[in-house]
């Protein structure tokens, strides 16, 4: 299982609104990282776009996709710096933010 680095959340400066391109590019980017899902990432994953707080790919009402046992996925979103951090919730339902590191993107590593 991938380690991610947990970053602080003052530690993030995240957009208060993505582009169709950046939203698009975050579900993509999550289909490979999963391992191309054959159903598809909707039926895996299903995702909607919010601008509450801030913007971010977020799991629709009822998903509940595990990470590591005992965390579950709740967002994917981009930084100002163009990172994209992911939000778990952990075993005590504590909000978590995690950077994916380049090497991880780059070698299509999965969850």
């Amino acid at each position: 299982m991938i380690k991610l680095k947990t970053v602080p959340v003052n530690k993030l400066a995240f957009k208060n609104h993505l582009s169709m391109i950046e939203q698009f590019s975050i579900k993509d980017f999550l289909f490979k990282w999963l391992g191309r899902p054959p159903e598809g990432l909707d039926d895996f994953l299903p995702l909607e776009y919010t601008e509450s707080v801030f913007a971010k790919m977020e799991a629709k009402q009822g998903t509940s996709f595990l990470i590591n046992e005992d965390e579950r996925f709740r967002y994917a979103t981009i930084t100002e710096d163009n990172q994209i951090v992911i939000g778990i919730l952990d075993s005590n339902d504590e909000l978590k933010h995690r950077i994916l590191s380049l090497d991880e993107v780059l070698a299509g590593k999965h969850l």
